[in-house]
């Protein structure tokens, strides 16, 4: 799958590039779009079949800074290739980058495991396998709760240029050195949460990140609402809220997928699907509102972390009472004890 989704994404960049109308551009980043997630997909459930449960976070951690850290760096490195080579460039850069990792991918990735032929590619059995992924309450407690968090990160994204051009008044040139350092945030909140790992819990650090996000997005809000920040206080208090996205998200992602081994591919897509439509649907919000000013910006991101809070409380409440699992720190032991019987302690 990750060739297949590797492939497309350069055919679909060549076609960017070479575009001849905005409607055919739309086209062809939508393909581009869809074989990125093919490779994006595989990448995440490809952590389960390396490594255990309780180092699944640290990786993920890797994983989802190279995820999260591209569309933060990307409109600033864009921003570049596009002004001193032109757009399309910026296509063929991204097609020559794709066959890079997909000769990486060849050469130093090592052979994964196999595919599992008991696994039926129907429908209705592909369709009751995402059924019962969904009623799992690990699943969907910190992959909706951590959506909500990702989402936020959605709305930053579509909210800065108002909030530091319009509001602010940067140059061009000026908001994209700004995103760059807020780009940073979320790169040391990854990296902080490999160093909390050795002392903390997964779900002790998505806990307490979810709470830090909730609360900077609280303090912009009124703080906006009241007139008492500038650009240098917001810019503080969005490195805040990026930073303890950075420490959500990997945690989210280790939490959810640990109850499976043989549906992983399935769970990392739905995850991947709930992350992607939570924040398209409530970043969507800054255009329904015709934000023209932080305060609505703030709004939607408080809004996320208070939506995320509370999937948490409640699910938290199901995974201890599921019989199935029988609290979350037993099932994630008795899922590594399960996976080394059948493919040894060595990984």
């Amino acid at each position: 799958p990750i060739y297949i989704g590797l492939s497309i994404f350069i055919a679909a960049s060549v076609g960017c590039a070479l575009s001849s109308s905005s409607d055919m551009l739309i086209f062809f980043r939508f393909i581009q779009a869809f074989g990125g997630g093919i490779a994006q997909i595989g990448a995440i459930s490809m952590v389960r079949d390396f490594f255990p449960v309780k180092d699944s976070a640290k990786i993920l951690s890797f994983l989802v800074l190279v995820i999260g850290v591209s569309p933060l760096l990307a409109p600033t490195v864009g921003s570049f290739v596009a002004l001193w080579l032109g757009w399309p460039w910026v296509f063929i850069i991204l097609a020559v980058i794709v066959f890079l990792i997909m000769a990486l991918v060849a050469f130093a990735l090592p052979p994964p495991r196999g595919a599992d032929p008991t696994i039926s590619l129907k429908i209705g059995p592909i369709l009751r396998g995402y059924s019962k992924i969904l009623k799992t309450p690990q699943f969907y407690t910190y992959a909706i709760a951590g959506a909500f968090c990702f989402a936020g990160l959605f709305v930053y994204v579509t909210g800065s240029p108002i909030i530091f051009m319009t509001v602010y008044g940067a140059s061009p040139q000026e908001y994209s050195g700004i995103f760059a350092l807020l780009s940073v945030g979320f790169i040391g909140g990854s990296q902080l949460n490999l160093i909390l790992l050795r002392r903390y819990s997964n779900e002790t650090i998505f806990r307490t990140g979810l709470a830090g996000q909730t609360i900077f997005a609280l303090a912009l809000m009124v703080g906006t609402a009241n007139h008492w920040y500038g650009l240098t206080e917001t810019i503080i208090l969005f490195f805040g809220y990026i930073l303890c996205i950075g420490t959500i998200s990997p945690n989210g992602t280790a939490l959810a997928i640990a109850p499976f081994t043989r549906h992983v591919g399935s769970a990392s897509s739905l995850l991947g699907f709930l992350q992607i439509s939570i924040g398209a649907v409530v970043s969507s919000g800054i255009g329904l509102l015709n934000a023209q000013d932080t305060l609505p910006v703030a709004v939607l991101m408080f809004s996320t972390g208070i939506c995320g809070v509370i999937v948490l409380a409640i699910g938290r409440q199901r995974i201890a009472n599921d019989p199935v699992l029988g609290g979350m720190g037993d099932e994630q032991n008795g899922e590594q004890s399960v996976r080394e019987k059948h493919t040894g302690p060595h990984l």
